[in-house]
């Protein structure tokens, strides 16, 4: 039965978008048939039929423009040490840890890597962790989620406020945090999957205003084009879902003790 009423969902939708399914069901069968009259061998039949027509693959979004910044900022940097905060694992971890060793955090377990560059450390980063440690230090795509519980963690209302200042701790001063998240006309909690920013609320919370000096932003709009050097007022206003790509410094002056 639900395989029936996906079959015919399916079949209402490429219909909906002009595609005929008896033309595609067609154009396999007839290039099946120039397969075997060339000689060529079927071990099985596996029709695929929706992807006569689609581009080599996806270069856009919020998940493909920031991975791919965020790496080439800390390949060109080329820092000491790099801390990862809860970043998409097969995306952003992994261009880092084809070129240098990544240390990973995240709340929940990871299984161990064959791949050397890859150190990881479980930690619940809205508890504070180890003071000035590193020089470089990523969280991307991962600040929006700190106590929703969607990834087993506890609910926390501040929770991503928390996280924040707990990674601006980890930072020694002058160190780099490139930090992104969902950014739309006004802050909101959609729960309990993220939540979505205002461009610029990040600069009202305490820690960021004392300790930390923007000095980049890139930003991904609605139709996931990738904006480099931005202003952020650009995305005031602007977007339901974008993506803000912040790189701060912190201030020579800031010290963990003081936070």
């Amino acid at each position: 039965m639900i395989k029936q009423f996906l079959k015919r969902r399916l079949k209402s939708l490429l219909t909906f978008v002009g595609i005929n399914p008896a033309l595609l069901r067609m154009r396999y069968w007839k290039e099946r048939k120039q397969w075997l009259q060339q000689g060529g061998k079927i071990t099985k039949l596996y029709p695929i039929t929706c992807e006569y027509n689609e581009d080599a693959g996806k270069a856009s979004g919020h998940y493909y423009h920031q991975d791919l910044l965020v790496a080439s900022y800390i390949h060109q940097r080329k820092p000491p040490r790099h801390i990862d905060v809860g970043s998409f694992n097969i995306g952003f971890v992994a261009h880092l840890a084809s070129f240098r060793e990544v240390e990973v955090m995240d709340i929940r377990p990871l299984k161990p890597s064959i791949h050397q560059n890859i150190k990881f450390f479980q930690a619940d980063l809205m508890q504070p962790y180890q003071q000035e440690i590193t020089e470089s230090l990523s969280c991307l795509h991962a600040i929006e989620h700190f106590g929703l519980g969607r990834y087993n963690d506890p609910i926390d209302v501040n929770g991503h406020i928390k996280g924040i200042t707990n990674l601006i701790q980890m930072l020694k001063p002058q160190g780099i945090l490139y930090i992104s998240f969902p950014i739309g006309k006004k802050d909101e909690v959609h729960f309990n999957a993220h939540r979505v920013f205002h461009p610029l609320s990040l600069f009202d919370y305490p820690s960021v205003k004392q300790h930390l000096k923007l000095i980049k932003f890139d930003y991904v709009d609605d139709q996931g084009n990738l904006h480099l050097d931005g202003k952020t007022e650009d995305a005031v206003d602007k977007f339901i879902m974008g993506c803000g790509i912040y790189t701060f410094q912190k201030n020579l002056n800031s010290h963990a003790k003081r936070l």
